[in-house]
This record gives structure tokens, C-alpha cells and sequence, in this order.
């Protein structure tokens, strides 16, 4: 038992330093939560997870490929980070993926400018008329405008894609119902 204790006493200290000098260098982090949530870590403003690396990154143009950076501005909205998100997505090469330019609409939506994310979610659904997710958020922008009426066609386009049991049908019947 006594050398266990001493195992981790002589740790801690190096633990504390590294966390300390993590922290200072402007690379703290945290896990996004919410609902679907993310599991990439995210970084202070500024920077961005290298998932590879497995540490913060100054967040600049070429610093990660476009699905690592859709991916962290997706981790980023789930924090309420939005306006960071919409930095982060503008690093990318190719802006014009269904998964960005849902991500450009959730956080634009989120932001107030609903009409704006809107005409990003149909842009990604141009692209890829069964990402469901991105109809879930479109229904739900429907919602905020009142228009019951359009979200309810999002339901449904959603159960032929996916079901009645899959999070995006769910969580839009969910915020349909509530609206009512």
C-alpha cells in the first residue's frame, strides 16, 4: 500500500505541471456536451483539437483537414460556442459539404438569424437529401418561424430515411409536439 501511495504522489505533481503549462499556453480543454452529443474535446478560442495529435492546435487556415474541422465546429455548437464554430468552418477549403453547411445553419440559427440558417440547411439538403440531422434542425427552424406546417414535412422526410426511432425523427416530433 505504501509504495501505491508513493506511485501517486510522485504523479501528482508532474500531472499539476502539465495541466498548468496546458492551460497557460492557451490549450485548456473541455468535452462538448448536449444532446447527440460531441466527444472531441474542445480548446480555448483560438485553437482547435488535433484529434491525431491528441492536443489544441492554433486554429489557422491548413491546419486541419475539412472533416476534422466540421467535426470540431460541430463540438464547438454543441457548447454554444456558435460564432466560434462559423470561424472555425470559414478555415475550410471546401465550405460546401452537407455536413458544414449544416453546422453554418444550426449556429447562424442559433445566433438569432434564423432565415439565414435556413438557406444553409437547404443548401445541405441539396446536397444530400438523406442527412437527416440536417432536416431535424430545419424542422425546427420552421418552428422558430412558425411554420408547424414545413417542420411536420421535415418529420416525414425523415421517417422515410430513417424511421420513427431515430434521434433526428424523435427529437423533431418531440419539438413539434411542444409547439402545438
Amino acid at each position: 500500500m505504501k509504495s501505491v501511495r508513493k506511485g501517486l504522489s510522485s504523479r501528482l505533481p508532474v500531472a499539476g505541471i502539465a495541466g498548468a503549462l496546458l492551460i497557460s499556453a492557451g490549450m485548456g480543454f473541455a468535452f462538448a456536451a448536449g444532446g447527440g452529443a460531441s466527444t472531441t474535446p474542445t480548446c480555448n478560442k483560438g485553437w482547435v483539437w488535433d484529434e491525431k495529435k491528441k492536443e489544441c492546435v492554433r486554429q489557422e487556415s491548413g491546419v486541419l483537414p475539412d472533416k476534422a474541422l466540421a467535426d470540431y465546429a460541430y463540438a464547438l455548437t454543441q457548447e454554444g460556442r456558435y460564432r466560434e464554430a462559423l470561424d472555425v468552418l470559414a478555415l475550410m477549403k471546401d465550405p460546401n459539404t452537407p455536413e458544414a453547411l449544416n453546422y453554418k445553419g444550426y449556429a447562424t440559427r442559433k445566433l438569432g438569424r434564423i432565415d439565414e440558417g435556413i438557406g444553409y440547411y437547404l443548401e445541405s439538403v441539396k446536397l444530400d437529401a438523406d442527412y437527416t440531422l440536417v432536416r431535424e434542425y430545419l424542422g425546427e427552424a420552421y418552428i422558430q418561424i412558425g411554420r408547424v406546417d414545413l417542420a411536420r414535412e421535415q418529420l416525414a422526410e425523415i421517417e422515410k430515411r430513417c424511421g420513427t426511432t431515430c434521434e433526428p425523427y424523435v427529437e423533431l416530433k418531440e419539438a413539434i409536439e411542444a409547439a402545438l
